[in-house]
């Protein structure tokens, strides 16, 4: 199989092309370049493409309907800060096939629009039958109702991520919803997170949960609870100002906080803590964890929970861990795509106690 896929005229669409990371790419073949600190890519991301863009307008996504950019400017490429071209499916394929041993799993995210139905379930049947590796399906709940669901498992997915972003029915309405030009719902988007728990199994559905969008720690500790008590996971993102977006010139907010929610969620995650086992100070920041301090110092010192979190490949460990895609790639990562070294837990020690 040759390594150079045949790129995309920006007008072609899916299920025939897909938009590849600038990791992914790299990590297939067909494109040149080097991961900071010898990152390795453990998922490989596809994001189906239409010359229309997205028809939901979510404040923070370079995607959004009224960020859109006219596909033949070049600047139309650029997605969560780097280029996702697109490359025929046919040949993404073949190169998941050939794919290096880490990479453990395929992710294809869809976009609003009612053609990304079929097409995600056209993509996942071609993607299982020309490579071994699992698939998981980044949904797009305004399209979809149980049925769909069905079918998606059908196809061949074995997991689901609901990206619900905002921690608050009030953020969620002001960021994604009627308020912001969009169409999506907050119990919508609960419902269908339940039903894909349902559907394809416990712990087999995660929801994607962003901080630094203005809610408080503890807003978005009782969103990770609800997640992991209806009986799946969080993956958690740290807010990025996206070129276009219209919350490009809010500042990513500071890691202290970060680091504190990451290790909320990894106790969360692992059934160790509970929401309602934390305290908060005045505004709303955890000062305590609900947990045995010597429980909580192994999580830290482990460095564990200050990795990527998202769905695991078959060595039981996160696959899809993005590397850079939360910040420039820097001694400051918010997400560590990789498991950190002495060093970083050192500093994630100083920020976890800033406050």
């Amino acid at each position: 199989m040759p390594l150079a896929a045949a790129e995309a005229d920006l007008s072609h669409s899916s299920p025939e092309y897909v938009r590849l990371s600038l990791a992914a790419a790299m990590t297939l073949g067909f494109a040149e370049g080097r991961f900071y600190r010898n990152a390795r890519l453990g998922c490989i991301n596809l994001l189906l493409t239409y010359p229309g863009g997205c028809r939901a307008n979510c404040a923070f996504c370079g995607l959004a309907r009224e960020s859109q950019i006219p596909a033949e400017d070049p600047r139309f490429q650029k997605f969560i800060r780097v280029i996702w071209r697109a490359y025929a499916l046919d040949d993404v394929v073949a190169a998941c096939a050939a794919a290096p041993p880490h990479v453990e799993r395929v992710c294809i995210s869809m976009i609003t629009r009612p053609e990304a139905r079929q097409d995600t379930l056209e993509v996942c049947r071609r993607v299982r039958a020309g490579c071994d590796l699992p698939v998981s399906l980044l949904i797009a709940p305004t399209l979809l109702k149980r049925d769909n669901l069905l079918e998606m498992k059908d196809a061949g997915a074995d997991r689901i991520g609901v990206a619900i972003d905002a921690a608050t029915p009030e953020l969620f309405a002001k960021y994604r919803g009627k308020p912001a030009g969009g169409p999506h719902r907050w119990e919508h988007y609960w419902d269908i997170y339940e039903q894909s728990i349902e559907v394809f199994g416990q712990d087999m559905a995660g929801v994607h949960l962003i901080y630094g969008l203005g809610e408080t720690e503890e807003e978005l500790v009782w969103a990770m609870d609800r997640a992991r008590r209806m009986g799946g996971y969080t993956h958690l993102f740290c807010f990025y100002p996206e070129r276009f977006s219209a919350l490009k010139d809010t500042p990513q907010p500071p890691a202290a906080g970060y680091r504190r929610i990451q290790l909320a969620r990894w106790l969360i995650d692992h059934d160790l803590a509970r929401a309602s086992d934390m305290a908060f100070d005045g505004q709303g920041r955890i000062v305590f964890f609900g947990d045995d301090p010597e429980i909580i110092e192994k999580a830290i010192a482990s460095g564990k929970p200050f990795m990527t979190s998202g769905c695991p490949g078959a060595s039981g460990e996160v696959a899809c861990n993005r590397p850079y895609g939360n910040e420039r790639p820097g001694p400051d990562l918010r997400n560590y795509p990789f498991l950190p070294e002495a060093e970083d837990v050192a500093l994630v020690r100083e920020q976890l106690a800033t406050y």
